[in-house]
């Protein structure tokens, strides 16, 4: 069963391949979706596929690439709004 994952991420995020590496990550899992930098300097993720990928990826995001700081991620589980083809940096 499809579900879908939706996570903002605080920290020294923008300016650090988060968002690439984030790609890389959902990708690997086998998610769809997409991520971007909002202006107020966090990262936002919206992720659809298997639990199990979700779940390597919100573990993932609390991370986040070797130049990042992560001070917070807050995630929940949402109704997907669309459907994806693939994950892409928005």
């Amino acid at each position: 069963m499809v579900q879908c994952l939706h996570a903002f991420v605080s920290g020294r995020v923008q300016g650090v391949w988060f968002r690439q590496s984030t790609l890389e990550t959902a990708q690997t899992h086998g998610l769809t979706g997409w991520v971007r930098n909002l202006d107020d300097g966090r990262v936002e993720v919206m992720a659809h596929g298997h639990e199990h990928g979700l779940l390597q990826l919100e573990a993932w995001l609390s991370i986040g690439p070797e130049l990042a700081t992560v001070a917070e991620v807050k995630s929940a589980r949402v109704e997907p709004a669309e459907e994806y083809i693939e994950f892409m940096i928005i």
